[in-house]
């Protein structure tokens, strides 16, 4: 059984994986480090959608994307989705095409294409070898290009753009609601929030965290978070809360699930909570309503 518990990632004495888990994961297009043997994750029809693999116009190169869209006449909301430090593999095309069903155009970025695929990867050296190589401007130019395709879409209402992210992505939710004015709100699942100590993973001095940026923020971020997570605080996530009253950000908030662990989320991991994971979703929805990025009915 596989159990992530930590923010960005599981460290090798959390996790065993079995050659028939590896051969799951590769078949299903799950990430191979992370898939449960006895997980059922969601699979949403892709009859209704419109799902394709787009080029984002960064400055180096063109990054692939995946997006899922209404396949109906008109402007749709927009989410900016993510992803873990697994990148763009079947959960999380997933979570689009579950909000393009609901009425939004769903976009995720493939920020790890010029280092490698981290779905398909079984050692955990390596992934960090693939994420720790996407720098923080790199990060900011992609989230830029992003933003310049969708304005430029005819079935993107610009004025109505939100973010959430997973874990890894969690954390860029905060920095990406502190950089660009386009996002009208943010919705953060279990992202690290304070700087890694001195050496571990990310520890780079010149990465942005969450803590750090609280004073910048521009739009109203919901951060949801887990009361066993192993990699991030009780402590921080009280900074947290007080950073964002101190700074009046208001609309911005966060809710603590107390018995789930990091990933609950995630339907593909043996960490994933359902009932934790439906109320989640529920207030990311809602967050999104309440600071303009609802969708309008449509068919």
């Amino acid at each position: 059984m596989s159990t992530l518990t930590r923010p960005e990632g599981t460290r090798p004495e959390d996790l065993h994986l079995s050659r028939r888990g590896i051969a799951a994961a590769v078949f299903g297009g799950y990430a191979v480090y992370a898939l449960s043997a006895e997980a059922a994750p969601t699979r949403t029809p892709s009859e209704g959608p419109i799902t394709e693999t787009v080029q984002l116009p960064a400055r180096d190169r063109p990054v692939p994307a995946f997006m899922a869209r209404p396949d109906a006449p008109g402007r749709f909301p927009v989410v900016v989705v993510i992803s873990e430090v697994f990148g763009v593999h079947e959960y999380i095309r997933d979570t689009c095409r579950r909000l393009a069903r609901l009425g939004y155009v769903a976009l995720a970025p493939d920020f790890f294409a010029r280092h490698g695929d981290p779905s398909r990867v079984s050692d955990f050296d390596k992934i960090r070898e693939i994420v720790g190589a996407a720098s923080e401007p790199q990060l900011i130019g992609d989230l830029d290009a992003a933003l310049r395709f969708l304005r430029a879409q005819p079935y993107a209402d610009r004025r109505r753009m939100a973010i959430t992210g997973f874990c890894w992505g969690g954390a860029i939710v905060w920095l990406a609601c502190a950089r660009f004015k386009d996002f009208k709100a943010g919705v953060a699942w279990y992202g690290r929030l304070a700087p890694p100590s001195p050496g571990d993973f990310l520890s780079e001095p010149d990465r942005s965290w969450p803590l750090q940026i609280a004073p910048d923020l521009r739009a109203p971020v919901l951060g949801l978070y887990a009361g066993k997570d192993q990699g991030i605080s009780a402590e921080s996530i009280e900074q947290m809360r007080l950073a964002l009253i101190q700074y009046r950000k208001r609309g911005s908030e966060i809710v603590v699930y107390p018995d789930a662990q990091h990933g609950f989320h995630a339907d593909y991991r043996s960490s994933y909570d359902a009932e934790d994971a439906k109320d989640g979703w529920n207030r990311m929805l809602l967050h999104f309503q309440r600071n303009g990025v609802g969708p309008r009915p449509f068919g």
